[in-house]
Formats: C-alpha cells, sequence, structure tokens
C-alpha cells in the first residue's frame, strides 16, 4: 500500500517569525514532523512542500524529498488543500494521502500509526485529528448570550466535544483535489492533550518546548514488614513532585500492592529483576529513582545497560551500587562518602500534609503520648508497648496508638481499645493532626521519628533494626532519648515514665533542638537537584 506524508512548510509566518526552522528542543520545529513521517511504519513517502531555502536544507538533510512550492501557493487566502494537491506526485498510484502539519511537533509517531491504521480498518475518506475537550459554553442567538447545553454538568458527564488539531489529516487519494481533502464518510481521531498542541503563538511554543522537555520517569520501590513501609510513603511522595505521572515498579515476591493504599498512580508489578530490565529497556526512562535500600554494582550495571540515557536516583542506599548512581539521598545517615552522595537531615522529604501544621505548644504537663512505629514494626515494639500502658497506674494518661499498614496481628493489637485510656488505630491518613493531638512521642529511628521532630514533639526512640542504627538523626543530641535497639522492657517503661513526669522546661529543651532542623526544606533541595541532572 502507497501511503504518502505531505509536510506543508512556507517561509512567510507572520505570528512567529521563521516558525518552522525555529530551535525547539533541540531541533527545528519542522524536524517532528518528518521524524515521525519517516518513523512510521504504513508511510512509503515522505514530501515537504516549502518556499524556504532553510526548510529545503533541513527536509533534504533528514533524506526527504522537497517540493519547491510556486509563489502563487504561498499566500495567507491559499487553501491548504491546493498546497497538498500540488505536492502529490503524479507518477505514482497513492492510495492515501497523509497531510502532517510541521506545527505539531508533540505528536508521537504510535499515534499516527494508530489513526491511519484505523482510517484504513473502518474505510473511512477522511480522518481528522482532534482532542475531546468538552466545556460548559455559550454561543449567541438573537443578539443575546445563551447557553449551549440544556442542563450544567460536570465536565466528565458532558457529551464529548472534538476539537480539530493539526496534528494530521488523512484522505483517501481519490478525494484529493485542489479544492478539498474532505470525502464523504468522515470521523475524527482522538489525541491524548499532551500531543494536541498546534504552535501559532509564542505561548504555544512556549507550552511545547516544556512538552519536548518532559521527563520520562520511573520509580522502583518495595516495602514490607521486614523492609519497612517509609519507601514506599517517600516513593508516592516523590511522585506527586513531577509533572509528569510517574511509573512505580515493585517486586511481587517482596510487595503486597495493597502497602500503596489508593493511590491513582501508575502501579506495575514485576516478577524479578529480569522483568523490570526488560521493560525498562523499552520504556528508555531520563529518571530511573529507585527506594530499595542498598543496591549492588551487578544491578545498577544492569540498568546502566539498558538505559543508557538514563540518569539514576537512589534513595537510603548505602550499598556498593552506589559508586554507579548519578545522585544519592541518604537523609537517614550522615556520611558523603561520595560526590554524589547528599546525606542528612536536610534531604528528608516530608509528607505534603506535615507542611501545613504548626510544631504543637509545650504545656505544663503530659496528658496525651503519641505511640506509633512506622508502616511495619518488625520489632513488634508496639505489642510491648502496649502491655506496659494498659498497667492501672497509667490510668490517668491517654495513649493514642497508630499502626502501619504492613503491621502484623493487627486484630490482636485494635483489643486494646477496651481500655478507656488507650485508642488503637490502624492505617490512618491524618497522622499529622493525630500527631499535634499528643505531648511526647514514641517511635523507632525511620520516617515517623522526622515527622514528630517536624512537629516538635519530643519522643523516646528505638532502633528496629542494625540498619536502623547507624540512623544519625534520631539521636539524643538531636532532640530525642535515643534507647537503642531492642531495649528491655524496663528501660522503655522507665524512659516512659521519665518523659511523663518530665517538667515543661526540659521537655522545651527537647523541642527547641528538635527544631532547630530545617526539615520543612528537604523536599524542596531533593527534586531541585534530581531537575538539575
Amino acid at each position: 500500500m502507497k501511503i504518502l506524508a505531505v509536510i506543508p512548510a512556507r517561509a512567510g509566518s507572520r505570528g512567529i517569525p521563521n516558525k518552522n526552522i525555529r530551535i525547539i528542543g533541540g531541533h527545528p520545529l519542522i524536524y517532528y514532523s518528518i521524524k515521525n513521517a519517516l518513523d512510521s511504519v504504513l508511510i512509503s513517502d515522505v514530501i515537504v512542500s516549502t518556499d524556504s531555502p532553510d526548510v529545503r536544507i533541513i527536509a533534504q538533510q533528514m533524506g526527504v524529498k522537497v517540493h519547491w512550492r510556486d509563489a502563487s501557493l504561498c499566500g495567507d487566502a491559499v487553501t491548504l488543500d491546493a498546497v497538498i494537491a500540488d505536492a502529490i506526485p503524479v507518477d505514482v498510484t497513492w492510495e492515501y494521502i497523509v497531510t502532517m502539519q510541521p506545527t505539531s511537533p508533540t505528536l508521537r509517531v504510535e499515534t499516527l500509526d494508530a489513526a491511519i491504521k484505523y482510517t484504513i480498518e473502518n474505510n473511512l475518506d477522511t480522518v481528522i485529528s482532534a482532542i475531546n475537550d468538552p466545556h460548559l459554553s455559550w454561543g449567541e442567538k438573537d443578539g443575546k448570550k445563551v447557553p449551549n447545553y440544556t442542563e450544567r454538568l460536570n465536565r466528565q458527564y458532558l457529551p464529548p466535544c472534538y476539537m480539530e488539531t493539526g496534528a494530521f489529516v488523512i484522505s483517501k487519494a481519490s478525494v484529493v483535489t485542489p479544492k478539498t481533502r474532505i470525502g464523504e464518510k468522515v470521523d475524527v481521531f482522538e489525541v491524548p492533550e499532551d500531543e494536541a498542541q498546534d504552535v501559532d503563538t509564542f505561548e504555544d511554543l512556549r507550552s511545547v518546548a516544556a512538552t519536548l522537555a518532559r521527563q520520562k520517569v520511573a520509580i522502583y520501590v518495595n516495602g514490607n514488614n521486614n523492609r519497612g513501609m517509609g519507601h514506599i510513603y517517600r516513593a508516592l511522595e516523590i511522585a506527586d513532585e513531577f509533572y509528569v505521572k510517574p511509573d512505580i515498579y515493585y517486586d511481587t515476591n517482596q510487595t503486597d500492592p495493597k502497602v500503596f493504599g489508593s493511590t491513582k498512580h501508575n502501579l506495575i508489578p514485576v516478577d524479578g529483576i529480569a522483568e523490570l530490565y526488560q521493560i525498562c529497556q523499552k520504556q528508555q526512562y531520563t529518571i530511573f529513582i529507585n527506594d530499595i535500600l542498598s543496591t549492588t554494582i551487578d544491578y545498577m550495571i544492569g540498568l546502566k545497560t539498558v538505559m543508557p540515557n538514563a540518569k539514576i536516583v537512589n534513595f537510603e542506599d548505602d550499598g556498593e551500587g552506589t559508586i554507579k548512581a548519578d545522585l544519592v539521598f541518604n537523609a537517614l545517615f550522615a556520611e558523603e562518602d561520595l560526590p554524589q552522595v547528599k546525606a542528612g537531615e536536610k534531604y528528608y522529604i516530608s509528607g505534603k500534609t506535615f507542611m501545613f501544621y504548626k510544631p504543637i505548644s509545650i504545656k505544663e504537663k503530659v496528658k496525651r503520648v503519641f505511640i506509633s512505629f512506622g508502616g511495619a514494626d518488625p520489632q513488634n515494639y508496639t505489642d510491648r508497648l502496649l502491655n506496659i500502658i494498659c498497667k492501672p497506674v497509667y490510668k490517668e494518661f491517654e495513649f493514642l496508638v497508630v499502626l502501619g499498614r504492613a503491621k502484623n496481628n493487627v486484630e490482636v493489637l485494635m483489643e486494646y481499645n477496651k481500655y478507656d485510656n488507650i485508642e488503637v488505630l490502624h492505617d490512618v491518613a491524618n497522622m499529622p493532626e493525630l500527631m499535634t493531638s499528643c505531648d511526647m512521642g514514641i517511635t523507632s529511628r525511620g520516617r515517623t521519628g522526622y515527622e514528630l521532630a517536624l512537629l516538635g514533639i519530643p519522643s523516646i526512640a528505638m532502633a528496629q533494626n542494625k540498619r536502623e542504627e547507624k540512623h544519625g538523626f534520631v539521636c539524643n543530641e538531636n532532640g530525642f532519648t535515643y534507647i537503642g535497639l531492642n531495649p528491655e522492657d524496663e528501660i522503655i517503661e522507665s524512659n516512659l515514665q521519665m518523659y511523663l513526669k518530665m517538667s515543661k522546661n526540659g521537655r522545651q529543651k527537647f523541642q527547641d533542638m528538635l527544631l532547630s532542623h530545617d526539615l520543612r526544606g528537604g523536599r524542596k533541595r531533593v527534586i531541585s537537584l534530581i531537575n538539575a541532572l
């Protein structure tokens, strides 16, 4: 089947001088339509119709034919139908003619080929690119503004409203004349919104430049009872910082998809690293983020091999693979042994909702205690604390205990709600609200410790494992009372009693130490460094 693409590109653009040859995204504007036509698996030949010597050079250098347009076909009043008909070689029998405007650089070749295939399979005379853009709109009748609708509905419930774009017009060759390219059987082909941009104004030019420069982001993350849940929470926070929707991969052998909650991000399961490599080789991300704890050199070399142009960013990685990363953020550690490693609390990424809460005011006496050990609590510290605080000696105090999404034996622990002064909650969405209702906290050395510090809540902390023992921020020098890995119950209880009896002045000093660190600015620092790669 012979299919011809004709790209009309005259020299005399008035709104944007030299529009078709302006460099955008590293290439002349016309480059993108020529490239799509060349990359199409269905288009047989490509011709550029122009009166511009510069456009001719670009087209010839890209290996396509040029039809020199007569001056009579270059005026503002000349229709595109005549220009296209003039450029079609008469010595070949064409079945379809595809008009491709050079002003639609964001169109993807996959969309173009899908539209051509749709035209052929449905035996259509003409198919026009369009975007479905329904809005509540108004018209004019008898000199008055009147609505174009009978009922006000939310946008998603409005009937389709297809607006033509300049990306392509696909026509049977038999219907193309100097006066029309539209046959009797006409349809539109919906293109994605980001592919429907036409460059007519300088605002369009800026918008298209941003689209062409867009990142293609992927995040690989795993979380479970042993690994902890901070990785999952951070990955979802990071995903919200990009102007694209990242693909979030997780290993089905390590992570239950339920731990992601009700997120609307793209969650993609993989069965091991080999499948991840295979997908990444096809997708070719520009930014690939690992939040999987320590990486190996072999794993990182594998990623670099399948995505040679990607920038790879790792979080909380103290493995040998860091030497192959472009950027590493270790907010939980203090050592920066490599130039690409950014360590310390200033790279902590706070949850969005925490940013809207002010630090608590230190009260005269402790009345309410917050207890939470992250998403998993592999040491079962929660169980031990509940066994302690249910004693009659603590009945004058209120205890708010939050169980994470990956915590085991939740049903058993929820039974502690039978005590009037103990409230046990599971997988809550309003964590900062709960925290700020309390006067002190008890936690581990992960994400929750940072959250308590950001809110200025004096806290006791203990490590969940050997790795957490190396987490530097949650320590005595920064305002916490750190009591080590797997301390005895008597040590936990003695420190709890100390805090419950501590004076306002003593707790105020702890809070001052906690708030001396800029934990609210880490989010901006991290994203700025990633975007600067």
